[in-house]
């Protein structure tokens, strides 16, 4: 093998959200020196909960943040419905409206960013109210990737790694408009944080009307609440996704006129500061890679929030990514195409759940909405609730565990000489890359 050809040692990573740091987490473990740009001026910590399953559970053991992820649990215990006039309908526990099992968990996406970068920028050199403006990866050029930043610098990487979700900006460069990989599944989400006027401890209260879902849910240890609401739309709007005023306006529109808490909600998100919306959509790509460029998690392979696992298949690309860099070496061909045939079948299977929770989501006829209803209110009640709660585990199990992960145990690689300021880097060591012991912890 010619190292000078093919061994990568500088990993810039567009996007610090959770796929770029934890990615970066593991390339230095493995003797790597990653860089993460990031456009927004600081650590971005709103946003919904996120589940923690099946495979991801294992990476978060293996990355050495499971006990920091449960001790920043949403500790939900269940939720309900309500009809317009507020009254319940039904509730179910959390294990049968979240699909649980036993090791299981559910964090706030902030909370879980914050502990990553905590556990990594040290280590790792942060670039922030930075992106790239553009990336050379001309074929003769076999010593690197040219990348100019936004502030005007330009710099050399081995490689770089598109981690900047949805809309990847570095998609985008490399590989062509958005609009080529992007797949609109018919639906909206919004979500922002509002005070808990209902008074919601560790509790989530939904209500559904035709082709619109809304919920108010408190987590542990919040003193304020997050509204989110669901809306069909088989046409994507019109609107910029970095818009927010038309996006409020969007929002506002499809729920004037109803009931409930609504209008009181959307009061709320009139002044909301960390409103988001965005369409409910899949990244369906023929390669995650060009040249000494890749993506990962939503630039990748966007499974949308209504699949629940994309942070799941995140941090479980992050691992496989990074653990196929050090097992070859480096050598990004290879590696790229191990990471995307172990990682590609898990995606699909869950992208194809994504598609039907969508639809269960934006029930559109008001006698279908009664008929769930109706389940809710009896489920607790009858004596199959068990096989019922156990095929809805099940199904989303499947999904959870549908990557499959190795260990990577490798040599540990000399300390990489990056370019730039903060480029120097502790050397990892063999024993950091190998798979710990499993800790006992109680879910």
């Amino acid at each position: 093998m010619n190292t000078t050809n093919s061994t990568a040692k500088t990993v810039l990573i567009s996007g610090a959200s959770i796929a770029g740091p934890a990615l970066a987490l593991w390339l230095h473990r493995y003797g790597f020196a990653p860089t993460v740009v990031e456009r927004a001026p600081e650590l971005r910590t709103g946003g919904y909960k996120v589940d923690i399953r099946g495979t991801a559970i294992e990476v978060c053991r293996r990355m050495g943040v499971l006990d920091e992820i449960r001790a920043n649990s949403t500790d939900m215990r269940g939720g309900s419905y309500v009809d317009g006039a507020g009254r319940t309908i039904g509730e179910l526990p959390a294990e049968i409206f979240g699909g649980r099992v036993e090791e299981d968990d559910e964090i706030m996406r902030g909370e879980l960013a914050r502990i990553l970068y905590d556990r990594t920028r040290e280590d790792v050199e942060y670039l922030f109210d930075d992106s790239i403006a553009e990336i050379v990866d001309a074929p003769g050029d076999t010593d690197g990737v040219t990348v100019t930043f936004e502030s005007g610098t330009v710099r050399r990487f081995d490689l770089v790694v598109g981690a900047d979700g949805l809309h990847s900006h570095t998609r985008k460069l490399v590989f062509g408009p958005e609009e080529r990989f992007k797949r609109h599944l018919g639906a909206y989400i919004s979500i922002f944080t509002a005070p808990n006027h209902l008074g919601l401890d560790r509790w989530e209260t939904y209500h559904a009307l035709p082709g619109k879902l809304v919920c108010v849910y408190s987590s542990a240890g919040e003193s304020d609440a997050k509204n989110l609401f669901i809306f069909s739309s088989p046409e994507e709007l019109a609107h910029h996704h970095r818009d927010v005023a038309a996006q409020k306006r969007a929002l506002t529109e499809r729920f004037t006129g109803d009931g409930w808490e609504i209008p009181r909600l959307l009061g709320h998100a009139a002044e909301a500061e960390d409103f988001y919306l965005d369409s409910m959509s899949l990244v369906e790509m023929d390669s995650w890679s060009k040249g000494r460029v890749v993506l990962l998690g939503d630039a990748a392979h966007c499974s949308s929030p209504a699949s629940g696992q994309g942070t799941g298949l995140a941090l479980i690309g992050a691992y496989v990514l990074a653990g196929e860099l050090a097992r070859a070496g480096g050598d990004h061909t290879t590696a790229f195409d191990r990471y995307e045939r172990r990682m590609r079948p898990g995606v699909e299977q869950n992208q194809k759940m994504a598609e039907g929770f969508v639809k269960e989501m934006t029930v559109g006829s008001r006698w279908k909405i009664a008929l769930r209803m109706l389940m809710v209110r009896t489920l607790p009640r009858t004596p199959w609730k068990n096989l019922i709660a156990k095929k809805i585990r099940d199904g989303i199990q499947s999904a959870a565990n549908a990557v499959p992960i190795e260990d990577y145990t490798v040599p540990a690689r000399p300390t990489a000489t990056a370019t730039g300021p903060g480029a120097a880097r502790p050397t990892a060591t063999a024993a950091a890359a190998t798979t710990p012991a499993r800790p006992t912890v109680t879910a």
